[in-house]
């Protein structure tokens, strides 16, 4: 799965500008399932049939990362930009971003006034993104057509994935696990499910624009029948020493059970379901309610399909950055507690069980 990771973020793919992810899942899934397609825009949707009749379990996780996008390109080759999902301004100076361009990625940096100038300016000043600029060392619009670059390219952070300390630690750091790694542990759950030991349907659901709004997963569901739904996402941990911290949801801790977000309070049916199969198999969890967040789990209940759904959470520091820490154990727990939700999930659940 560690391969898959390094693969899927290694691409850039900010909302809207799916397509290479979009290729690769596809690519990927094509041999794990009986029917692939992509929808119009950018969705990719694969089904995989089990052995025995029972219910449709629709599985998602989106495609996309937050970036940038050029919107206009200076006297000077400095690039301005504007923002594709949710940005922390504090985070974005003097970072390396990568455009891609149409003669290939461009390496470019957000720009920052020297240390020597700190003396200047005002203390605690937090710049508003729009008077930041990307250099990536043009000095004319001239130069920056020549680089390829130009007004509506896509740019994401640049950054690879890396053994945070070492291997021994079990953590990993990089781009875009949000929801990268939730898209590795969808395909894994395929590749476990190749016996078919199942009941019913798998539909995995690769959702693009998710970090605009849950578009994609609109889109997709509203052309989609299923009779329970399970959302793999990345949730934000509280357990380092910042003063707004409270400790609820931790590194290494297991999989997030997610109890209620911004966009869902999770269906008491699943939620206490996937509790069970928890302690049942010895899988690490711990409970997740915080309301800072939404996820596709959102889409689905707002969908008017009258579908209970609920979400499975990889714990996540240092969330839509180019540093995003998770610990390989809680992928592993987020993983295999899918797989026994899907092979445990015979009936239909309603809301009175």
């Amino acid at each position: 799965m560690l391969k898959v990771i390094r693969d899927l973020t290694d691409l850039s793919g900010p909302s809207g500008f799916e397509q290479p992810i979009t290729s690769y899942i596809k690519e990927k899934v094509q041999s794990l399932s009986d029917q692939v397609k992509v929808d119009g825009i950018g969705n990719v949707i694969a089904s995989l049939k089990g052995n025995k009749p029972g219910p449709k379990i629709l599985v998602t996780a989106h495609m996309d990362e937050v970036g940038f996008i050029v919107k206009k390109i200076e006297k000077n080759g400095l690039l301005r930009f504007e923002k594709i999902g949710g940005h922390d301004d504090r985070i974005l100076l003097a970072q390396k971003v990568t455009i891609r361009s149409k003669s290939g990625p461009r390496l470019g940096i957000i720009g920052t006034i020297s240390a020597h100038y700190q003396k200047f300016d005002t203390p605690g000043k937090i710049r508003d993104y729009r008077q930041l600029y990307i250099d990536v060392g043009a000095s004319s619009p001239e130069e920056v057509a020549e680089l390829g670059i130009g007004v509506s390219d896509p740019v994401t952070w640049t950054s690879s994935v890396e053994h945070l300390g070492s291997e021994q630690t079990g953590k990993i750091v990089g781009k875009a696990f949000d929801d990268r790694a939730g898209c590795a542990v969808v395909i894994k759950t395929l590749e476990d499910l190749q016996n078919r030991e199942f009941r019913g349907e798998v539909v995995a659901l690769f959702a693009v624009q998710e970090e605009v709004g849950l578009r994609g997963a609109k889109v997709a569901i509203a052309n989609i029948d299923f009779d329970t739904a399970i959302a793999i996402d990345a949730a934000v941990v509280s357990d380092t020493p910042e003063d707004v911290m409270d400790d609820s949801l931790r590194l290494g801790d297991g999989a997030g059970i997610k109890v209620m977000d911004g966009s869902l309070i999770t269906h008491p049916a699943i939620r206490d379901k996937l509790i069970g199969l928890s302690r049942e198999k010895e899988i690490p969890y711990q409970l997740e309610i915080f309301t800072g967040i939404g996820t596709d789990a959102g889409a689905v209940t707002l969908a008017n399909k009258d579908v209970p759904s609920g979400v499975l959470s990889i714990p996540s520091r240092n969330a839509h950055s180019p540093v995003e820490v998770i610990d390989l154990k809680d992928l592993a727990a987020v993983q295999e507690l899918l797989v026994e939700f899907v092979k445990n999930c015979d009936v239909k659940i309603t809301f009175t069980e």
